[in-house]
């Protein structure tokens, strides 16, 4: 996608004249980092915006379709080179926006107000072609899919736009340019899977001003942006293996007999001790008096517990196999490659770098949780165990950050076994800062 909307970036610029071929345009994401959102940016690729132009398009306006004919405004938020707005975890989905930028004046040539209407589309044919044109946008490009290929129909003023000229730019940087018949319509057939893009454009001879700069025409470009195909089924053999490779990377208990500790911290300001009972089957039972501690404690082991045996149920030879897809093309991205993950109780997502999983996303009731893994230990047989990591939870409905958890563990070697000996929790909100911690000692395991 970075490389078709370069692309079209520069034809743009070279029709319009706009500054540094500069174009605006809306990417529907994968399910990731901070959940799923639609994108804006404002640059000359797809994957980065310019800080330098950012305060030209805050205004920018975001309805969502997720319903034939029912448009929701979408809350936008203002990042440091993009535009950002939440949407549902899954589900087929359309965005359209609409910016005007401005007016463009140069010596010697025709100052014309430049106006933007992008779209993109994703999700399921059958879905995608019941969508309808936003009510009231004056240019807009309506899509319907088949298998096997497109059919385009610019709308003006909400009317089909007889002979058209659409152009369609692939991951090749090839283009193809299309004419519409009488009846506005195109039909096109892509060649190969990939991110695609396709623009119009429409010049208006009407002069006026706008904050007091006049113009002589409008210039209105309108776009769609999708992938092919709309949907993807099954697993992809690579991605599978990538991650079982990484899942088999991660320290594990096998034959846990069980342990019993010491527990003493505190949680929020309140100090408190205890002993703890894990079984072999995973079961905890933590003893305190005070009361505050009891369910935080009994919550960060469960998980703890839970992390460590699951490695063992996700090697057995006669496990289903997970299905799983690389959820785009980015192989160098800081943070690794981007896996998505069907079925299960959550929309997840895994990024996957040097055999370690570095990133979980997941949708979980009201909220999008993002961890990052900062940091893992390795045990004596070289196998990964996390040291410090970042756990934040986002509004599912607004994208609004919520809380920020930052964790660290520490291990110690007890048999075979890496078993946990501190656990702390810095939790950022709007409320503050709160510190919890704990810390076993005296570890026995549980004889048979």
């Amino acid at each position: 996608m970075r490389r078709v909307l370069v692309m079209t970036a520069v034809l743009i610029a070279s029709q319009c004249g706009t500054a540094q071929a500069h174009f605006l345009f809306i990417r529907i994401g994968p399910a990731a980092e901070a959940g799923r959102a639609a994108e804006v940016f404002f640059s000359e690729i797809a994957t980065a915006g310019d800080p330098m132009f950012i305060d030209k398009i805050a205004h920018t306006k975001l309805w969502q379709q997720a319903k034939p004919g029912e448009f929701t405004p979408l809350t936008v938020r203002k990042g440091a080179d993009r535009l950002r707005a939440a949407l549902p975890a899954d589900g087929s989905v359309v965005v359209v926006g609409e910016c005007q930028y401005g007016v463009i004046a140069r010596e010697k040539q025709t100052p014309f107000l430049l106006r933007y209407f992008p779209k993109s589309v994703a999700g399921a044919a059958e879905s995608l072609n019941q969508m309808q044109a936003r009510p009231g946008s004056p240019f807009e490009i309506m899509a319907t899919f088949t298998d096997e290929q497109i059919t385009f129909v610019v709308l003006r003023d909400g009317k089909p736009l007889p002979g058209a000229v659409l152009t369609t730019v692939d991951t090749n940087l090839a283009n193809e340019e299309l004419s519409a018949g009488a009846d506005g319509r195109a039909v096109w057939k892509p060649a190969s899977p990939g991110a695609y893009a396709a623009y119009t454009r429409f010049v208006t001879k009407q002069a006026g001003s706008v904050e007091n700069k006049k113009y002589e025409e409008i210039r209105e470009f309108a776009t769609i942006a999708f992938d092919w195909p709309l949907v993807r089924r099954g697993p992809d053999a690579d991605a599978v293996a990538m991650f079982e490779e990484t899942i088999a990377t991660r320290a594990s208990w096998r034959n846990f007999p069980g342990f019993t500790a010491k527990v003493a911290g505190e949680v929020d300001g309140r100090p408190f001790d205890g002993r703890v009972t894990i079984s072999g089957n995973g079961t905890v039972e933590f003893a305190t008096q005070e009361t505050a501690a009891e369910s935080w404690v009994s919550e960060q082991l469960e998980s703890i517990v839970m992390h460590r045996r699951a490695s063992d149920s996700s090697t057995s030879p006669n496990r289903p196999k997970p299905v799983l897809r690389f959820a785009d093309d980015r192989a160098d991205h800081p943070l690794g490659r981007l896996l998505t993950f069907d079925g299960g109780s959550f929309a997840s997502s895994y990024r996957v770098k040097d055999k370690q999983i570095v990133v979980v996303n997941r949708h979980v009731g009201p909220y999008y949780m993002t961890i990052t893994v900062l940091d893992n230990d390795q045990n004596a047989e070289g196998k990964f165990l996390p040291r410090s990591y970042t756990v934040q939870y986002w509004d599912a409905g607004s994208g609004e950050l919520k809380r920020t958890e930052t964790v660290q563990d520490r291990w110690q070697r007890f048999g075979s076994w890496d078993l946990p000996v501190s656990h702390q929790m810095t939790i950022a909100s709007e409320s503050g800062l709160a510190v919890r911690s704990m810390v076993l000692s005296g570890h026995e395991l549980i004889k048979p």
